[in-house]
């Protein structure tokens, strides 16, 4: 009854659950991540933007491996296998590094070209006010979802045809138009005062900034699992040998 009542309180002070529950949460992330560098990719190409393919692989195979790791890893610690959980563990050391040198040496890059291909897109547009010669979807979705008008001057950006996106019914973030003769909407009519490029360009460099922090924090709770999986082996091999110590009645009290 005593060497059973050890062995549980061994089990119990085991690393395998929060290690399988990081694991599942590593999942998760490296799909997150995977899902992100496919978007940015998507968007580059529609673009017409000069893609990285050399970048763009890294990443790919970064964020395809993490999540075979995580699997491996999990296998590792049901089974007992510490095969596994060397190879979990030199591959998170590697892929830990790498995302964290990758993310400090073009966080800069990224975050610039992306912001000005954002920006140079909607001033594409210009003048508002003139014909049509771009799709203008997304300048009215900004509109509506930012709760501004125009790009540069507000709504005076679009002349007298202002759209029904910029139409607001908050009077107190709004203006107010006083006698002037509108296409788009009538007299009186409240429209959002503000210019949307400063707010666009503002929440694209907050949205660059969060991206570039997910995945230095990714490359730390890396470094953490790669920790947890190597303190996990040790608990597994010392188990091992207390077992064996058991079975062959050789166990001392207080040995572990």
């Amino acid at each position: 009854m005593q060497r059973s009542a050890v062995i549980v309180v061994a089990d119990k002070t085991s690393l395998k659950r929060p290690f399988i529950f990081a694991c599942a949460v590593n999942t998760a992330l490296c799909f997150f991540l995977l899902t992100m560098t496919a978007a940015g990719h998507r968007d580059l190409l529609q673009a017409g933007q000069l893609v990285s393919h050399g970048s763009l692989v890294v990443l790919y195979l970064l964020e395809s491996g993490c999540l075979l790791l995580s699997v491996l890893g999990v296998l590792g610690a049901c089974w007992g296998k510490r095969w596994c959980l060397i190879l979990f563990a030199a591959g998170m050391a590697a892929a830990s590094q790498t995302i964290i040198v990758k993310t400090a040496l073009s966080y800069r890059d990224i975050y610039e070209s992306g912001v000005v291909r954002e920006e140079t897109k909607l001033l594409s547009m210009m003048p508002l006010s003139g014909p049509r010669r771009t799709n203008r979807t997304l300048l009215h979705s900004i509109q509506a979802h930012f709760k501004c008008c125009g790009l540069v001057e507000g709504y005076k950006d679009w002349g007298p045809a202002i759209p029904a996106s910029c139409h607001c019914q908050s009077p107190g973030s709004c203006i107010r138009l006083r006698g002037v003769a509108t296409l788009g909407a009538p007299k009186n009519q409240y429209v959002y005062q503000e210019a949307c490029l400063p707010i666009y360009v503002s929440a694209l460099k907050r949205g660059f900034s969060l991206a570039m922090g997910i995945k230095f924090g990714s490359g730390i709770f890396w470094v953490v699992l790669m920790m947890m999986s190597m303190k996990l082996m040790v608990q597994m091999k010392r188990k091992q040998k207390f077992l064996s110590l058991v079975q062959s009645n050789r166990y001392v009290p207080g040995a572990f």
